[in-house]
C-alpha cells in the first residue's frame, strides 16, 4: 500500500523540486526544544500506518506527504496559519520526504522552513527522534 502511494508521489515532488539540498537543517532535540518554546510548528509528514507504529513528537501536526504536493501545501499553510514567513519544522521516518518538501514549500515562498534531517528513525544526519529518547505520543487513531 505505501509503495503504491510512494512512486507517484516521489515522482511529482521530484519533478517540482529538483535535486538540491535545501537547507536550515534541525538536529531532533533542537526541533523538540524549539517547539516547546513555542518558536516553531512541527509538523510530521509520515504516514498513519507510521505514526501508530511509533507515535507522535508531542504537539506536532500530521500530514500524510504522499497526499500529493496539493494537500501538503494547504496542511502547511494551516499549521502555518496562512504565514508563508511563520517557522515550521519537518520530520518523516530518515529525512527523505522532508528534504523533498522543504525544498518544494521553499519554492512556493516558504520563508522559514527547517528540516529534521536526522526524522524519527534515524539517518546519517543522527540517530533520530526515537533512538534519542525524545516524548512521543501514541496515536490509536491516526
Amino acid at each position: 500500500m505505501i509503495l503504491n502511494k510512494l512512486v507517484p508521489a516521489l515522482l511529482a515532488f521530484a519533478c517540482l523540486v529538483g535535486s538540491a539540498h535545501a537547507e536550515p537543517d534541525l538536529s531532533a532535540p533542537q526541533a523538540l526544544a524549539a517547539t516547546q518554546a513555542g518558536k516553531l510548528k512541527l509538523i510530521d509528514i509520515r504516514t498513519p500506518e507510521e505514526w501508530r507504529e511509533t507515535g507522535i513528537a508531542p504537539g506536532a501536526d500530521r500530514v500524510d506527504f504522499y497526499l500529493g504536493p496539493e494537500v501538503l501545501t494547504r496542511a502547511i499553510l494551516q499549521a502555518a496559519k496562512g504565514d508563508k514567513n511563520a517557522p515550521i519544522a519537518l520530520i518523516c521516518r530518515t529525512g527523505n520526504r522532508t528534504t523533498h518538501a522543504q525544498k518544494y514549500l521553499q519554492g512556493l515562498g516558504f520563508t522559514q522552513v527547517y528540516n529534521v534531517k536526522e526524522g524519527m528513525k534515524g539517518s546519517a544526519a543522527g540517530p533520530g527522534w526515537l533512538k534519542r529518547g525524545l516524548p512521543v505520543q501514541p496515536c490509536p487513531a491516526c
